[in-house]
C-alpha cells in the first residue's frame, strides 16, 4: 500500500478551504432570489440527484448499523447546516459566516474527547483555542450591526458548526474503512427525499422560478454550490478525515 505524501492533505486542506469559503458568497447570490428554505432545501436536493448515480451503484451490501449512520451523517452534516447556513446569511455577510464556521475545530475537539474519547495532541488543542480567540475578536468587530446583533443570526452558523464537529467525528469513529464516495452518496440518498417533499410541497419554488427572471441565475449558483462545493466536496473531505484526525480535517 503507498504511503500517503505528508504535503498531500495540507494541499487537499486548502482546496477545500478555497472552495468552501465561496460557497458563502454563492448561498448569499442564491438567497437574493430564493427564501430561506428553498435554498436550503434546492442545495440538498441538487447534490441529491448529482450522487444518486454512485448511490445506486453501491446500495448491496450496506449494512443496517451503515444504513443508520448514513442517515446521521446526512442529518447533522448535510441537511440541518443546509437550511442553519442559509436562515443566517439572511442576516449576516459571507465573511462573518466563514469566521464563525471556524469554530468547528473547537467543537470536533470537545466532542472528541467527552463522547468519542479521542486524545489529541497538546498542539491541537493549542491551535483551535487561538482560533477561537480570533474568532470571537473578529465577531465582535464585524457584520453590520453590534456584538449583540450579530450573536442573534451568528447562533445559527454555531449550530451548523456543531453539527459539522458531529459528523466529522462519526465518521473518523465509525465509518472509517468506508469508501468515501460511498459514505457522501447514501448520506444524500437518505436526505435528499427530505429536502425534495421539503422544496415541492412547503415553499413557493415552482411560482418563483415560474415568475422571477433571474431564477435560471439563481439555480446556476446553486447548483455550483451543490455539485463543486457540497457533492464533490464532502467526497475529498470524507476521504480527508479517514486520512488525517477529525480535528485535522474540520480546520478546513
Amino acid at each position: 500500500m503507498t504511503q500517503t505524501k505528508p504535503w498531500v492533505p495540507w494541499l487537499i486542506l486548502a482546496l477545500l478551504a478555497i472552495t468552501w469559503g465561496s460557497s458563502f458568497i454563492l448561498i448569499k447570490r442564491g438567497l437574493e432570489i430564493f427564501s430561506i428554505g428553498e435554498v436550503g432545501a434546492l442545495r440538498v436536493v441538487i447534490t441529491w440527484l448529482f450522487l444518486l448515480p454512485f448511490a445506486l451503484m453501491r446500495l448491496k451490501g450496506i449494512t443496517r448499523n451503515q444504513w443508520m449512520l448514513f442517515v446521521v451523517v446526512g442529518l447533522v452534516g448535510s441537511l440541518f447546516p443546509a437550511f442553519l447556513f442559509a436562515a443566517a446569511q439572511k442576516g449576516i455577510d459571507s465573511s462573518l459566516a466563514g469566521i464563525l464556521n471556524s469554530l468547528t475545530p473547537l467543537f470536533t475537539l470537545m466532542l472528541g474527547m467527552v463522547f468519542f474519547k479521542t486524545r489529541p495532541k497538546w498542539f491541537n488543542i493549542a491551535g483551535v483555542f487561538i482560533g477561537l480567540a480570533g474568532a470571537m475578536g473578529l465577531v465582535s468587530v464585524s457584520g453590520s450591526g453590534d456584538f449583540t446583533f450579530n450573536m442573534g443570526f451568528a447562533i445559527l452558523i454555531i449550530i451548523a458548526a456543531l453539527c459539522y464537529a458531529l459528523n466529522v467525528n462519526i465518521v473518523k469513529a465509525y465509518l472509517q474503512g468506508v469508501d468515501p464516495i460511498t459514505i457522501t452518496a447514501m448520506a444524500f440518498f437518505t436526505i435528499g427525499p427530505i429536502a425534495a417533499t421539503f422544496l415541492l410541497f412547503f415553499t413557493d419554488f415552482t411560482d418563483a422560478v415560474g415568475s422571477n427572471p433571474h431564477a435560471l441565475a439563481g439555480l446556476g449558483y446553486l447548483a455550483i454550490l451543490a455539485v463543486v462545493g457540497t457533492g464533490l466536496a464532502l467526497m475529498i473531505f470524507n476521504k480527508l478525515i479517514q486520512m488525517t484526525s477529525a480535528v485535522f480535517a474540520s480546520s478546513v
